[in-house]
């Protein structure tokens, strides 16, 4: 019988050090065979877990001993938390493990977008030199809107403000007195950031009120030439919307790492959009963040475990 299930990938030393004090089943093949997985569940008091396992009803009913979740990140749209909380189903984040990942990951993305260069390796390669379409946008001066201004997105603009940007942010709920607000332009609403940014990182959670957040009447608010970067959520960026704000010559560039759904699906209507960067959910995913988002799980959920 498993004390703890780890249906996603994990770093492996934190999943020996949990074998070394737990009964585990490490299978990251589980988070596609809901069947094996809830099998395996059945007497597990602990669950570790990335952003696809979806932990809801069916799960939680499968593993009536579960004490703990432990998620492999911060994002817990794919955890039922009111369900949890009714069975008394504690969930731990690994809260600042993935910060500097991500906050790297949109200030390259930024960079690469604002200066295009990068985006056209393949045709310098078979021969061509477009030089001058190529010639792009400096980062320095130009202003950085931050839609949703937590933690990462704090040390998103720590990290622009050092080459130069200017920072805008909306969120209403970092108290006006919060001292990350020093030298950043507290926007009072969505459009009167969109207003400013020439470009754009999305840093809000997926909710019913976020949904579709950026669709096409918003997106069409952004500056000409801006860029958008999206390490948040599939589905706070209306997809087909943005696709034609691409197309159009609206938007210069935009890079994804989250989508609607989770691989993309052949019909997916950003397949083809100009100057789109287009990544695996992979923001906050480095070695060095994987090492340390693993250690915090691995150590939250035995600590829960053995209370």
């Amino acid at each position: 019988m498993n004390d703890i299930v780890i249906s996603e990938f994990m770093d492996e030393p934190a999943v020996d050090w949990l074998r070394e004090r737990f009964a585990v089943t490490y299978d990251p093949s589980l988070v596609d065979d809901p069947e094996r997985l809830n099998a395996a569940c059945a007497g597990a008091r602990g669950l570790i877990v990335r952003n696809r396992t979806q932990v809801r009803e069916a799960l939680l009913a499968a593993s009536p001993k579960l004490k703990a979740v432990g998620r492999l990140g911060v994002g817990l749209d794919n955890i039922d938390l009111a369900a949890c909380k009714a069975r008394d189903v504690a969930v731990f984040p690994a809260t600042g493990g993935n910060t500097v990942s991500v906050a790297e990951y949109v200030i390259t993305a930024v960079l690469m977008l604002r200066r295009k260069a990068w985006l056209g390796s393949a045709e310098v390669l078979a021969g061509g030199w477009p030089r001058q379409r190529m010639m792009g946008l400096e980062v320095s001066g130009a202003t950085l809107g931050l839609l949703g201004f937590g933690a990462i997105a704090q040390a998103v603009a720590t990290r622009a403000q050092a080459m130069g940007m200017q920072i805008a942010a909306h969120d209403p709920f970092v108290a006006v007195d919060h001292p990350a607000w020093v030298g950043v332009q507290n926007c009072e609403s969505v459009e009167a950031l969109l207003a400013v940014s020439d470009a754009l990182s999305l840093h809000v959670p997926l909710t019913d009120q976020t949904r579709n957040l950026l669709d096409a009447a918003r997106l069409s608010r952004m500056k000409p030439g801006a860029v958008l970067v999206n390490t948040a959520r599939g589905g706070i960026v209306d997809e087909a919307a943005l696709a034609g704000a691409l197309a159009s010559g609206h938007l210069a560039g935009a890079a994804l790492d989250v989508f609607d759904a989770e691989p993309l699906p052949d019909d997916s209507v950003l397949k083809g959009a100009p100057g789109l960067i287009a990544t695996p959910h992979i923001a906050g995913v480095t070695v060095e963040s994987n090492t340390r988002i693993s250690w915090i799980t691995a150590e939250n959920v035995a600590r829960s475990l053995r209370t």
